[in-house]
């Protein structure tokens, strides 16, 4: 069953009014594994997320608006932060290009297509939902479901071809994961990070688990 799949992260000393610099340094580390630098959309959610947002944003990302200023991430991030309060949590989303497979209809075989996936980066105010940070971070990556990393579709392991297929193409999506969960820990400055699911089921036991049936 498909898991939501999170990364946190915590900086040393930290104080609240350096928490666009510390998102702005994990935006950057994503655009950097990821290939593309702009934010789609970012929102700002007092108290807690079942409140309506108070500020939201969406860029339109298209060749004709490349070279747009507003959706650059430090322009991003200055502008839905410019008000900073302790019970706000502030929300950017960007995207990535995963494989991902489609099934195939009327008998026909499924193929391997890189698509693009939202990730939500959110950080905390500390104020924010009973102090949410201490177990979620200063900083957390929402990668939505595990799917791209934990694959499975019981019709690919009918066919050697098709396992060696998947398997190729898990392990590239499984690269750029920690790859950029590596980029956070040398370049962002932080005191720890945790790569977890909503379900608590340890991630590296899945992937191995995984790749272990495909090979």
């Amino acid at each position: 069953m498909a898991d939501q799949l999170y990364l946190s992260v915590w900086f040393p000393n930290f104080r609240f009014a350096t928490l666009p610099i510390a998102v702005a340094a994990v935006l950057h580390q994503f655009a950097r594994v990821s290939g593309l630098p702009k934010v789609a959309a970012a929102a700002a959610y007092p108290v807690s997320f079942s409140e309506p947002a108070v500020y939201q944003r969406v860029y339109v990302l298209s060749k004709e608006a490349e070279e747009t200023p507003d959706s650059i991430i430090e322009n991003a991030v200055a502008e839905a932060m410019e008000l900073l309060h302790e019970d706000t949590a502030y929300e950017f989303e960007m995207k990535w290009r995963l494989w991902d497979y489609q099934a195939g209809e009327g008998g026909l075989d499924g193929v391997w297509k890189q698509v693009p996936k939202t990730v939500k980066v959110l950080a905390f105010g500390p104020e924010f939902d009973d102090q949410t940070f201490e177990q979620n971070g200063f900083v957390r990556v929402d990668f939505g479901l595990d799917s791209n990393w934990v694959f499975d579709e019981e019709e690919v392991w009918e066919d050697e071809d098709a396992r060696a297929e998947a398997a190729k193409k898990i392990k590239e999506n499984v690269e750029m994961l920690l790859a950029f969960t590596l980029s956070v820990e040398k370049h962002c400055g932080i005191s720890s990070r945790l790569l977890w699911t909503e379900s608590g089921e340890p991630l590296a036991e899945k992937l191995v688990g995984r790749l272990q049936r495909l090979n």
